[in-house]
């Protein structure tokens, strides 16, 4: 596998990730790619648009599924810097998402594994490919950096 391209899209992802921490979001980005095409990309929202579902990778699946014209994303590859929650991770199943690449595992809230393990039990039709730990250490940084300063504020 070339991780050095996988790198570079999560490299993108880390940029929105500033953005949204910036912002005062927590600093979560996603990308979605197919076919080495970037088909979508955003940062976490939630605050600024009130949406407890504006979550980046919630975001970044509607913009995707927009420019594809279906809500059936196979064959896309879905970057993120965090761990995704159970509801980003039941929208990355359902919306039959090929790919899951995440910086950092998130050990509140980060369900994507123990997710689609559920789903597999269940005798679930769609099991996405799950990879963790790309640019482990910047998505790291990001989220320990933001929630120091939220305890300082």
């Amino acid at each position: 596998m070339n991780w050095t391209w996988h790198q570079g899209w999560m490299d993108r992802a880390i940029a929105l990730a500033q953005e949204a921490g910036s912002a005062g979001e927590v600093p979560v980005g996603a990308v979605v790619v197919k076919d080495g095409v970037l088909l979508a990309a955003a940062a976490n929202r939630k605050e600024r648009d009130r949406d407890p579902t504006a979550h980046a990778e919630i975001l970044a699946l509607r913009a995707a599924a927009a420019t594809l014209n279906t809500w059936h994303l196979g064959g896309c590859t879905l970057y993120v810097t965090l761990e995704p929650c159970p509801m980003c991770a039941g929208a990355i199943l359902h919306g039959r998402i090929e790919r899951v690449f995440y910086g950092v595992d998130d050990p509140k809230t980060g369900a994507l594994r123990s997710v689609i393990n559920l789903e597999q039990t269940a005798a679930a039709f769609h099991h996405p490919e799950v990879y963790g730990g790309i640019r482990e250490r910047a998505c790291l940084d990001l989220i320990q950096e933001w929630f120091r300063q939220q305890r300082r504020a």
